[in-house]
């Protein structure tokens, strides 16, 4: 929705997404591809990756990949999500190594497009996936797009209350 509201159409755009890319959020993109249209660009250590039959099955635009320039390069948007997820706490120590370097930085968004979005579905652990100095930047598309979340799902709550009441 925000990608929406800013850039009015996410159709034959291109999206980075930096960090783990096999968790839920770079999955819901890899589907969203195949149906609005956009390319997806994944840039991940190659042991957090998505599963190769996961991308082929998504019938969507999608490069995966370790080299983070290539990714970003022309991106419209740039986004990361949490390098820890819930659940993977004991993990920590071990993501932090795999993941440095897959950080939304100045030195990454140089390669994207002058005007990119920055995005991130929070909470941001400013110094890990993304710089401080960077989130501050972008701080109001972040936000924006973390009440926009608020709305579509309410909006997808009422839509199936009023299919369940049929």
């Amino acid at each position: 929705m925000q990608m929406r509201n800013q850039r009015k159409s996410i159709k034959k755009k291109a999206i980075c997404f930096i960090g783990d890319g096999a968790c839920n959020v770079p999955t819901s993109w890899i589907f969203a591809a195949g149906k609005l249209g956009f390319d997806l660009r994944i840039a991940s250590p190659r042991k957090y990756q998505p599963a190769p039959g996961l991308v082929q099955r998504a019938g969507g635009r999608v490069l995966v990949t370790e080299d983070r320039a290539k990714a970003a390069d022309g991106a419209d948007v740039v986004y990361s999500d949490t390098w820890i997820s819930m659940g993977k706490e004991d993990e920590e120590a071990q993501r932090l190594a795999d993941l440095d370097g897959y950080q939304i930085n100045d030195q990454l968004l140089a390669h994207a497009k002058p005007k990119a979005l920055v995005m991130h579905c929070l909470p941001a652990y400013r110094g890990k996936e993304i710089t401080d100095d960077v989130f501050e930047r972008h701080a109001q598309t972040i936000f924006d797009q973390a009440e926009d979340r608020l709305h579509v799902q309410k909006a997808i709550l009422a839509l199936l209350a009023k299919s369940w009441r049929r």
